[in-house]
């Protein structure tokens, strides 16, 4: 599992999803973002948070914005 800082973003493509851009350039896909789990925050758009997960490489999404992040914890960074 891994550490993920950066800026949370809502994308309306394909229905809709969330994003997170990291410091680094990367954008990822979440997963399972808002299930409750453990450090949740609620998710806005524009929001800085730290995200501990881990990428899934193999994961096919209509969302085309990135690899998939299965979101273990969110929080505020």
């Amino acid at each position: 599992m891994a550490k993920y800082r950066g800026i949370l973003r809502r994308s309306d493509l394909e229905g809709g999803h969330w994003q997170l851009v990291t410091d680094d350039g990367d954008a990822y896909v979440l997963e399972r973002a808002s299930l409750g789990g453990e450090g949740d925050v609620t998710l806005v758009d524009g929001v800085r948070v730290e995200v501990l997960g881990d990428v899934d490489r193999q994961a096919l999404s209509f969302a085309m914005t990135g690899p998939s992040l299965i979101v273990k914890s969110i929080r505020l960074a």
